[in-house]
C-alpha cells in the first residue's frame, strides 16, 4: 500500500510538471519602487561644456552629486493602466543601471518623448540612450556621467545609432556618406572607437522612429555581437565589442544596463529581459 501511495504521488507530480505551460520566459526590470536599479547623477551641464569639470566660483572642481541620491526626483515611476512607466525629468545628468550584470539576453523596452528641454541642448534634438555591457564605476567618459559600455542610442531622428562610451569599441558594415558612417549590411566591416581614426560613433541604417508616441526597442546580444531593432526594423549590427587597456583589447561582452538622463524629459516602459542561446537564425545574415 505504501509503496502504490508512493507510486500514486509521483505521477501527480510528474502530471502536474508537465501538464502546465512553462513559466514566461521574459523577466521584467521596472517596478514602482526601481528595486532592480541604482541612481548615479553628475552635474547640470552649461551651454558650451567642451569636457572639462564644471568648475566653482573659485576656480575648483564641481563634484559630482553621486550614487543613489536623486535630486529634483530625476527618476520616478509614475503609474499608467496599472503599468510602472520610468519618468526621467532630465534636467541633471545621470543614469539608471542594473544592480545585475548580463550577457546573452534580448532586451526590450519602449520609450516617448516628453516636452522639456535643458541646457546644453535647448536647440538640439532630444536624447536619451540605453547602454549595455556597462562596466566599472560611471563618469569614465567625455560627460563625466556613464560607464564603459556600447551605447544604443536613443534621439530623435536617430534611435539605433551607435556612440562608444570610454574606451569601448565595435565593428559595424558602414557606409561612409561625406563625413559621416551609416550602417550598411553590403558595406565593408568598420571599426568605431576612440583610436580606429573612424571616431566613434555611426548613424542608425534608417530612421525606424515614431515621432509621436511609443517606440519599441529591442536588442539582441550575443557573445561580441548585438542587433538593434527598432519598431520591428533592424537598424544596427555590432560585431567583436571590446574595449581597450594599455593599447590591449579586451572582450565587451557582458555587464550592467544604463539608461541615460541627458537633458531631455523622457519616458520609458515594458522594460522586459530574458537569456538566449545564440542569434536568432533571422539576423545571422548580418554577420556573414
Amino acid at each position: 500500500m505504501k509503496n502504490l501511495l508512493l507510486s500514486f504521488c509521483f505521477l501527480a507530480v510528474l502530471l502536474c510538471s508537465t501538464s502546465f505551460k512553462p513559466k514566461d520566459e521574459w523577466t521584467p526590470l521596472l517596478d514602482k519602487k526601481l528595486s532592480q536599479w541604482e541612481i548615479y547623477q553628475s552635474f547640470r551641464f552649461p551651454n558650451g561644456y567642451k569636457g572639462e569639470a564644471p568648475k566653482n566660483a573659485d576656480g575648483t572642481d564641481v563634484k559630482p552629486i553621486g550614487y543613489n541620491k536623486n535630486q529634483d526626483k530625476v527618476f520616478s515611476v509614475i503609474m499608467e493602466d496599472g503599468q510602472p512607466v520610468l519618468k526621467i525629468y532630465g534636467d541633471i545628468y545621470g543614469c539608471l543601471f542594473t544592480k545585475q550584470e548580463f550577457d546573452n539576453y534580448h532586451l526590450k523596452l519602449k520609450v516617448k518623448w516628453g516636452d522639456k528641454k535643458w541646457a546644453p541642448r535647448l536647440t538640439e534634438d532630444k536624447d536619451s540612450g540605453v547602454l549595455y555591457h556597462s562596466q566599472g564605476p560611471c563618469g569614465v567618459e567625455y560627460w563625466r556621467t556613464w560607464m564603459l559600455s556600447q551605447e544604443f542610442q536613443v534621439t530623435e531622428k536617430g534611435m539605433g545609432d551607435f556612440w562608444s562610451q570610454a574606451s569601448s569599441r565595435a565593428d559595424v558594415k558602414a557606409r561612409k556618406d561625406g563625413k559621416d558612417y551609416f550602417f550598411d549590411n553590403k558595406g565593408p566591416l568598420t571599426a568605431f572607437g576612440g583610436g580606429t581614426g573612424n571616431g566613434g560613433f555611426c548613424h542608425a541604417g534608417v530612421d525606424a522612429e515614431n515621432k509621436n508616441g511609443w517606440n519599441t526597442l529591442e536588442l539582441i546580444t550575443y557573445g561580441d555581437k548585438s542587433i538593434r531593432i527598432v519598431n520591428g526594423q533592424v537598424v544596427m549590427a555590432l560585431q567583436n565589442s571590446r574595449y581597450m587597456v594599455n593599447g590591449e583589447a579586451k572582450p565587451l561582452v557582458k555587464g550592467k544596463i544604463q539608461i541615460q538622463s541627458e537633458a531631455a524629459e523622457v519616458y520609458y516602459k515594458d522594460i522586459m529581459i530574458k537569456k538566449i542561446d545564440g542569434i536568432p537564425a533571422e539576423y545571422q545574415k548580418y554577420f556573414n
